[in-house]
């Protein structure tokens, strides 16, 4: 029941806030990394801010 309950999606600074904080980050990073390979541009080139 604990792992459930700190899995939760609630909002304000609690355990599952940050655990969810962690994985959307790591898929974000991911997902740049990603595009970086494929594209051979940076992020910002990639969407052409620079």
């Amino acid at each position: 029941m604990e792992n459930q309950e700190r899995n939760s999606f609630k909002f304000g600074f609690t355990e599952g806030a940050e655990n969810w904080n962690g994985r959307l980050a790591m898929i974000g990073f991911a997902a740049a990394l990603i595009i970086e390979l494929v594209s051979g541009k940076g992020l910002l080139h990639f969407w052409g801010l620079m």
